[in-house]
């Protein structure tokens, strides 16, 4: 069984509620529709209601009946969402009027959903930049208690299966942070640790990396990789972990003995925790189109409840996978 297929069969079991607040979009519902057949989730759609219905016969979808669907302008929780988004945004000032116009807004709507326990996660980005979607999050489920910093991993699956565990990598931050600090840092390696493990299901060994590997170069951005992998220890003292590393020595493993002797990590990385943004994006990207790589995510890390971003270009199995792994993450 490969890893989505793990991963969906796990989803099936645990049987999660999850909000598309894009309901009305092609794609979308053609995923809803699959996710439905599957039995992968339960699934809360947010559009209007003849729209949806409309589309349903368009495309054939079979399954879509058996969704829930919330039509902003007939919304049946609005009084009980305006009085949550209230209490939660009393200290921004916002008014009863502006509430009000929010709980019209499907990206609003989504987070609400699971904040009041109506919903276990929410996936959305197909129709919308990661902004439009990461703002009402952050607003309405915030980040998770003792986390300062919500962080986006890929689950990076290659054919060759040289480099990594069986075929599987780890990467990030490939999503969020354009520059996160040594603190910052520390938290992502710790966090990508804990999606290796729950989510793909590898014992994660992790590599800080850099353009250094054990002080072959000097830099205050080497400095930096070098205190977050002290506070990542410091943080969970179990956790496999070694850096600063440049990518060579992380996963080849004559270059890493050579580099790094001794390292229990060096060589065997299955966890790649890139510095900044730059180098994380653009790493996953190349790997993904140059190696062939299907990159699965991002996984959104650090949020109190699960809430994932797809990308624009996403496709409907982007959808249905990703729905299957947050779904996952709400266990």
């Amino acid at each position: 069984m490969n890893l989505i297929d793990s991963i969906k069969a796990k989803a099936k079991l645990i049987n999660k509620t999850i909000v598309l607040p894009e309901g009305e979009a092609e794609r979308t519902l053609k995923a809803a529709d699959k996710i439905i057949e599957e039995q992968l989730a339960k699934i809360i759609l947010v559009g209007d209601e003849n729209i949806i219905k409309m589309a349903t016969k368009k495309f054939s979808l079979n399954h879509i009946a058996e969704a829930e669907i919330l039509d902003p302008s007939t919304n049946k929780y609005r009084q009980k969402m305006i009085d949550l988004l209230m209490e939660i945004r009393k200290e921004k000032g916002l008014t009863y009027d502006e509430a009000f116009e929010l709980t019209k807004q499907p990206l609003y709507l989504g987070p609400l959903l699971v904040k009041m326990g109506l919903a276990d996660g929410e996936v959305s980005g197909a129709e919308h930049a990661t902004g439009d979607v990461l703002r009402p999050a952050f607003q309405i489920v915030k980040t998770a208690p003792n986390s300062s910093v919500v962080s986006g991993a890929f689950l990076m699956i290659l054919k060759d299966t040289t480099y990594s565990e069986d075929g599987l990598l780890v990467f990030a931050d490939c999503a969020v942070n354009p520059d996160p600090n040594e603190q910052q840092l520390a938290e992502i390696a710790v966090a990508t640790a804990e999606t290796a493990r729950k989510i793909a299901g590898i014992e994660p060994r992790v590599a800080m990396l850099s353009f250094s590997t054990k002080g072959s170069a000097q830099h205050s951005a080497v400095d930096k990789v070098k205190k977050a992998t002290a506070l990542a220890k410091l943080m969970n003292p179990n956790l496999q972990i070694d850096g600063e590393m440049q990518a060579d020595a992380a996963i080849v493993n004559a270059i890493g003995q050579k580099k790094a002797p001794g390292s229990k990590i060096a060589g065997h990385a299955n966890v790649l925790v890139f510095p900044d943004l730059n180098s994380g994006n653009i790493g996953y990207k190349l790997v993904e189109r140059l190696a062939g790589a299907d990159a699965i995510g991002p996984v959104l890390q650090g949020m109190a409840a699960p809430i994932n971003d797809l990308s624009r270009g996403c496709s409907v199995d982007d959808i249905v996978n990703l729905v299957a792994i947050t779904a996952n993450q709400a266990v």
